[in-house]
């Protein structure tokens, strides 16, 4: 006797739980985006220029160093901020000069923005400077369409030649 009620009083309070989770497994439907609206996203991160060139070590101050710390080379670990500018049809949306990471500021500086915009053909600008002098090192400049529903994601690798864009 005990073991059916037992069986009955377990029915009763998984019943209503399993109801839940299955009304809230398909309802409120969840919508990305809405319908005409499409997403950009920009997503980086990349170490900018050493502070200062590397210097030669002299052999007076190579012979007071330990022999297990002989380096030739003394180089700086501080690394310069990177700026990144985005323009989206032909107007300025996004600026940011982003600090190196790290305790001593010796690792990637990192960039992320994102904003909802309208489907449908834009031209985009990105330009990265990771150095101190001169202009932007690195600029590209795409037209887009993009359908509804759709993310843009801006991304950066040197090796690649700079930045990436994907559908």
């Amino acid at each position: 006797m005990t073991q059916t009620l037992r069986f009955i009083a377990q029915a009763l309070l998984y019943v209503p739980f399993m109801v839940l989770i299955g009304y809230f497994s398909t309802e409120p439907a969840y919508r990305h985006l809405d319908p005409g609206e499409a997403l950009v996203r920009l997503s980086l991160s990349h170490a900018g220029s050493r502070v200062s060139e590397c210097r030669q070590r002299t052999p007076e101050e190579l012979a007071k160093m330990p022999p297990n710390m002989r380096a030739p080379l003394d180089c700086p670990r501080e690394r310069l901020p990177v700026t990144v500018e985005l323009e989206m049809d032909g107007v300025l949306v996004y600026r940011i000069v982003s600090a190196p990471s790290g305790l001593r500021r010796d690792l990637a500086s990192t960039v992320y923005w994102r904003r909802v915009v309208s489907a449908g053909a834009h031209r985009f600008t990105v330009r990265l400077k990771d150095k101190r002098e001169g202009d932007f090192n690195y600029v590209k400049e795409i037209a887009v369409t993009l359908d509804p529903g759709r993310v843009l994601v801006i991304d950066f690798n040197p090796g690649q030649g700079g930045f990436i864009f994907r559908l």
